[in-house]
């Protein structure tokens, strides 16, 4: 199983949300460059770049942080908010992300977010598939739709996505444990390679995730409030 530590972007600092709220915003770091850095040093390969100013805005802002990040790292990173148009996809391309996660485009226009698919390639495209009470949530997670998470997953896996990245919008930030249940439903049902995101507190909850099979896990706060060190992280992958 993977281990993707999130970075989240606000005003370029390295912020933490609550189940997506953005007045509970907790600035962790001014610098993300130096988050990056570190979690390299300490046996990281993979990060999760989430732009919350271009989720908001509906186009990428904070792409130059993208760009630091990916020149001065080797971390192989995938880069998700404001992704709207195909310029953005090739933006984030251009600055260093391996792969992108769509997902308010997915909801609004299937059309351009499967073009990306047959485009770039299957493994370059990420379906990003939040929800909140298995609605699928869009625009930052400020909008909620009436797709239900299984479905929606599954319409794309007919189109050829195979990375599903998944968010219990309900236990985001809460550090009360993951989705289990929800997770092992969704791979049941679709057979999908799912990135689980989303209230991961404790080493346990990974050693959880990765006996369900989840492909790869993200995790945020747990690091920032020190629930889960580097070094744990370090030994387990």
């Amino acid at each position: 199983m993977r281990i993707i530590p999130a970075i989240d972007i606000i005003d370029g600092k390295c912020v933490r949300l609550t189940k997506g709220d953005y007045s509970t915003k907790k600035i962790y770091n001014e610098n993300p460059l130096e988050v990056a850095k570190e979690f390299e040093a300490n046996g990281i390969q993979y990060l999760h770049i989430v732009d919350l100013d271009g989720a908001k805005s509906n186009n990428i802002v904070n792409h130059k942080i993208l760009e630091s990040i990916a020149a001065k790292t080797n971390l192989q990173i995938d880069f998700g908010g404001g992704i709207k148009t195909n310029e953005a996809v090739q933006l984030a391309f251009d600055c260093g992300a391996k792969q992108i996660t769509g997902g308010s485009i997915a909801v609004s226009n299937p059309e351009i977010f499967s073009g990306w698919i047959s485009k770039y390639g299957a493994d370059k495209i990420i379906l990003g598939a939040d929800c909140n009470n298995r609605k699928i949530a869009t625009n930052g997670w400020l909008k909620e739709s009436e797709l239900d998470v299984i479905e929606f997953i599954d319409s794309y896996q007919k189109k050829g996505i195979q990375h599903v990245i998944c968010t219990d919008i309900s236990k985001d930030g809460m550090l009360q444990g993951a989705s289990n249940e929800l997770y092992l439903e969704i791979m049941k049902a679709t057979g999908i390679s799912l990135i689980a995101s989303g209230g991961v507190s404790c080493m346990n909850d990974l050693y959880q995730l990765k006996e369900l099979g989840c492909e790869g896990v993200i995790l945020g706060k747990a690091i920032y409030e020190g629930n889960i060190t580097l070094k744990e992280l370090q030994q387990l992958c």
